[in-house]
């Protein structure tokens, strides 16, 4: 009697989970980092749609800003702090840690002296 009330009540806990995981709001995974010059940025994550994440990143860039997307990952942009109109470097990467460490990475490659993470985003899943 016990056993087969512990097989109805797991297999009501099985099938509550699979009806659950249906349902479930979907979640949000496009985002983009827009980089201009002298540490002009803009961020967005966690949009439904790609081109409505490179609409707002865009629109928070001051100037002429390159666009690069993150679709389940993070972005990290380094600038250098002694001349901030000068090197810097951007990254997108499957985690927070690795797009940080790339983008100071490519600031130091590109002449940075003193390279420091200006801005970062991840969007659902990074």
């Amino acid at each position: 009697m016990t056993c087969t009330l512990i097989r109805h009540l797991a297999g009501l806990f099985f099938v509550i989970i699979l009806i659950c995981g249906t349902f479930a709001a979907p979640s949000h995974a496009a985002g983009a980092l827009a980089v201009g010059k002298c540490g002009a940025y803009g961020q967005a994550f966690d949009y439904k749609r790609q081109d409505a994440a490179i609409a707002a990143a865009r629109k928070q860039c001051k100037g002429d800003c390159t666009v690069v997307t993150m679709r389940r990952a993070c972005a990290a942009l380094a600038i250098d702090m002694k001349n901030p109109c000068g090197a810097f470097g951007y990254a997108v990467e499957p985690r927070i840690s690795s797009a940080l460490n790339a983008a100071s990475k490519k600031c130091y490659g590109y002449g940075g002296k003193e390279c420091v993470i200006r801005a970062w985003a991840c969007d659902a899943r990074g």
